[in-house]
């Protein structure tokens, strides 16, 4: 009994040493100097467009339907809104997100390919300038 209750204090006096030591060898506050914080606010794009990624990013939320459809039913439409939030998140913010929202590369190209097509066919095209009538 006398045994049992040595290594019992043994290892709790060890455990109660190394958690302490462990705590004690980290620092608890992380000062960044200007270049790691730099270098961090271009990693994770916190500029004036990371607002506008934010916002795609829940825009995307809203057209979650249309997406499903798409994929599972071929249906081929897509609203403004929803193909505009996708574009600005592949082409302006983080092509990878589409991924971490579960889709796979090849659907998000997909999807960048269908929204890059319907935006080329929306868009207004050059008029021809008016001919002047000629001589009949």
């Amino acid at each position: 009994m006398a045994i049992s209750l040595r290594i019992l204090t043994t290892i709790l006096v060890t455990l109660t040493i190394c958690s302490f030591t462990s705590t004690e060898a980290r620092p608890l506050l992380v000062e960044l100097s200007p270049i790691e914080s730099t270098s961090l606010m271009t990693r994770l794009n916190l500029d004036g467009n990371s607002v506008s990624c934010w916002e795609s990013l829940f825009k995307l939320q809203s057209c979650s339907r249309e997406l499903f459809m798409f994929f599972y039913n071929g249906q081929t439409y897509l609203g403004s809104d929803c193909c505009h939030s996708i574009l600005i998140i592949v082409q302006d913010c983080w092509p990878a997100m589409l991924g971490s929202l579960g889709f796979t590369a090849e659907e998000g190209n997909i999807l960048a390919g269908y929204c890059d097509a319907e935006e080329n066919n929306l868009s207004p095209k050059p008029s021809s300038p008016p001919h002047a009538p000629g001589p009949v």
